[in-house]
């Protein structure tokens, strides 16, 4: 079958282990993003099957209109970026799967190393011929960390927590807080109690409607002096604008942000990026090798499964009595 995959961005999919899984298959790859309809359209006019990086890409109504072949989208996450109705009108099965790996709690960690310790100042300074000139930097013992969101990812960072002798706190849903009584960690009942709790403040929480813009400008303003936000989950779980204000206002003190509201984020003028109390990275939470081959392991697996008649995590299932033909 004619495959494509987009966004490929650091052209690697051709190397990992799992791809051995598409032998006998036709592979077109994109390293580029491009969100423009007309491109998008002439890429994959030929797909019968299209393998999405998580929600990377838009596939809106208008572009799958123009895509007369399709017959299956794969993807890992959360499917807000697809059309999921224009997908049933039309016949085609969208499987998607929350693949978590160790990856983003890992990065997580890093981020909080390097705020807290001002690695990335230090380490510039240095180049310049210059010694300890960036502030004394703070370790995490004794700390209270706050974990907002108690998935996967926000239990590993929890753990990470734990053993370098933090107090951890976790405000979630309440399975959630169900879990982390269990894990033995202190639970919040409102958000308020976690901000005033947290030295450092991680968020963990899905983006959904329900929690777009949860994090507003008086909640940041509320923070303790001195304390860290990190985010690696996403942008919009803040309110926009909110965060600079808050980091020039001094609450929180720092900020380390791996997510943005427009991504890839190519804006050198970005306020964040010229803070000197804020590291960005652009979105690298699950960018690392092993995530990735598992990433597209788990979306091979599934395509071999729906050419095979055994259709898998169909995220609009009501699609599969009415599914197009293969060309």
């Amino acid at each position: 079958m004619k495959i494509a995959i987009l966004d490929d961005t650091y052209g690697v999919v051709r190397t990992l282990p799992s791809a051995s899984l598409m032998d006998g298959h036709e592979l077109s790859i994109w390293q580029d993003h491009t969100k423009d309809v007309d491109v998008l359209a002439q890429r994959l006019a030929d797909a019968e099957v299209l393998m999405l990086l998580r929600e990377r890409t838009p596939i809106p109504r208008a572009l799958l209109q123009r895509l007369p072949r399709l017959r299956l989208i794969t993807l890992n996450g959360v499917t807000p970026h697809i059309d999921l109705q224009a997908c049933t009108e039309l016949g085609i099965a969208v499987s998607t799967h929350s693949y978590v790996s160790t990856a983003t709690a890992e990065l997580t960690w890093a981020l909080m190393l390097m705020s807290l310790r001002r690695l990335p100042r230090e380490m510039d300074s240095l180049k310049q011929g210059h010694w300890q000139c960036a502030g004394m930097g703070q370790g995490l013992r004794g700390k209270n960390l706050g974990i907002w969101g108690y998935g996967q990812i926000g239990q590993q960072v929890a753990q990470f927590g734990r053993v370098f002798g933090m107090q951890v706190g976790v405000f979630s849903r309440e399975a959630g807080l169900v879990k982390a009584r269990a894990d033995g960690f202190a639970t919040f009942d409102d958000k308020a109690a976690l901000l005033a709790h947290s030295d450092v403040l991680s968020l963990h929480v899905r983006l959904a409607p329900q929690t777009q813009g949860c994090l507003s400008y008086a909640d940041l303003c509320s923070m303790k002096p001195g304390s860290l936000l990190v985010n690696t989950s996403r942008a919009r779980l803040i309110e926009d604008g909110a965060l600079v204000r808050a980091l020039t206002q001094g609450r929180p003190a720092m900020a380390a942000i791996d997510v943005f509201e427009e991504e890839p984020m190519r804006d050198t003028d970005h306020p964040l990026l010229h803070m000197d109390n804020v590291i960005c990275t652009p979105h690298l939470g699950y960018v690392e090798l092993n995530q990735y081959d598992g990433m597209y392991r788990d979306q091979f697996e599934r395509f071999l499964a729906f050419i095979d008649g055994r259709p898998r995590h169909i995220a609009n299932p009501e699609v599969i009595t009415r599914l197009r033909a293969p060309a």
